[in-house]
């Protein structure tokens, strides 16, 4: 009698167990928007504090997307692989479902992640954020965990195969601008830190989309002239004048509001005594990706649709600075800056602190101009948003009916802000927005 108690409670306890297992194993691992956000939040936090340019932060942020949509798109049936639409990308590994059942979202974020990892410099700062998820998610289910990271390290190793062909790492022993040169019109360092121009290269990395770094070429800026009749010296007296004006105004002006809200710049160095130091901004390109997130979150977008968005509009944005960094450093135009304080007023300083690099065309009215196009294309237009991406850095939050009027304000902020002629704005939007229609048209992601 005790024997058979026995083996009952032994059985009792053996269900007990299985019962317990089953449950832990058959528990799913959900992935939702706010993981992707929390995850890409933490890489933009460290974009600022690595400070990297414009640029480079526009590269950053278009491979991981590509990783982690690639992954979707073989999943969902209502997008198309980007394999064979972006310059030398080829199809991902294929999952072998013998392993298992794969989580398709998991591993998307997995791959995301890892990509971005070698992307930066602070590493550790995104280690310890997905150590942390990695913690929860193998709690949740071991199982489902161990597949998805397995494939998601896969994909990652493959598109950080065709990321390493792009030419950013040979671009980093090419030589540095050279600043002196007889011609006035050329561009020169500006104040206070006098920096080196930046990716004076960058025309020569592979693109994404767009044909070439040509492709979308603008007209010439106006030419050079100092004479006052000039439609040259017009637009540098315009500078001028609008600055002083924004200046009388104060603080509370409009102009020096939208200013500051879409200055971007993450080279801002600030002088205190003998000490100089940075303060750090987030750029253009991470500014629009997060009025992707406050679209997708004000549509409820599902995770696959918020990687759908990001994806495109990152590729946008990445391809439109490579355009504009062409004309940059093929015209080589001089800041209003430096020739007000040689030729009209040496004590005069712009709202906002020249970026170091040439004038044309305005590189915040191309990226605005391209995101939005592709933006709207996704959302509509007469989408009606509250942008609140610079609150974290002392903003306030601005209101817009549409992306493409956030684009035009964008754009208008460089006049208003001090650093950009007229005609680097308006031809820069436009060129913006004549990239962004090609990327809608020649990319095939939905179904």
């Amino acid at each position: 009698m005790k024997l058979t108690i026995k083996i009952y409670a032994l059985y009792a306890i053996a269900a007990l167990v299985f019962l317990v297992s089953c449950q832990i194993k058959t528990t799913p691992i959900v992935i939702t928007p706010d993981d992707y956000y929390l995850t890409t939040d933490k890489v933009t936090e460290i974009m600022i504090h690595d400070i990297f340019s414009p640029p480079v932060a526009s590269r950053i942020l278009s491979y991981p997307n590509v990783a982690a949509y690639e992954i979707i798109a073989v999943y969902n049936t209502k997008y198309n692989s980007l394999s064979g639409q972006l310059h030398e990308l080829t199809p991902i590994p294929t999952f072998d479902s013998v392993n298992g059942t794969l989580n398709p979202q998991l591993a998307a974020l997995i791959a995301h992640i890892e990509v971005s990892k070698g992307l930066i410099f602070s590493e550790d700062k995104l280690i310890e954020l997905r150590d942390s998820l990695y913690n929860v998610w193998e709690k949740t289910n071991k199982s489902e965990f161990k597949i998805a990271r397995e494939y998601g390290l896969e994909v990652a190793e493959h598109i950080k195969s065709w990321m390493n062909k792009d030419k950013y790492k040979q671009m980093r022993s090419m030589p540095k601008y050279t600043v002196y040169s007889d011609d006035p019109s050329r561009w020169q360092p500006t104040p206070p830190a006098y920096m080196d121009a930046v990716e004076p290269h960058w025309a020569k990395i592979r693109p994404f989309v767009i044909d070439s770094a040509s492709q979308f070429k603008p007209t010439p800026p106006l030419v050079f002239s100092l004479d006052k009749k000039s439609d040259f010296y017009k637009e540098l007296i315009e500078v001028y004048t609008i600055g002083n004006s924004t200046i009388e105004k104060g603080d509370a002006s409009k102009e020096i509001k939208i200013a500051q809200f879409w200055d971007c710049n993450p080279y801002v160095s600030v002088s205190s005594g003998h000490l100089m130091f940075a303060t750090k901004k987030i750029t253009p390109g991470a500014h629009w990706m997060g009025i992707v997130k406050i679209a997708a979150r004000k549509t409820n977008s599902n995770f696959d649709d918020t990687i759908f968005a990001c994806t495109k509009t990152s590729l946008a944005i990445a391809d439109a600075f490579i355009s504009c960094w062409d004309e940059k450093y093929r015209s080589n135009l001089i800041r209003p800056e430096t020739l007000i304080n040689q030729y009209i007023d040496e004590n005069w300083k712009p709202i906002l602190q020249t970026p170091p690099f040439p004038e044309y065309p305005s590189g915040h009215s191309v990226v605005s101009g391209a995101a939005a196009t592709a933006l709207t294309d996704i959302f509509g237009d007469n989408f009606r948003f509250d942008d609140d991406t610079e609150i974290s850095y002392g903003l306030p939050v601005r209101s817009f009916n549409s992306f493409n009027e956030a684009a035009d304000e964008a754009a208008i902020s460089r006049i208003y802000g001090g650093i950009h002629f007229r005609k680097a704005i308006e031809v820069g939007v436009q060129q913006g927005r004549n990239l962004g229609k090609f990327v809608n048209e020649k990319l095939k992601m939905n179904k």
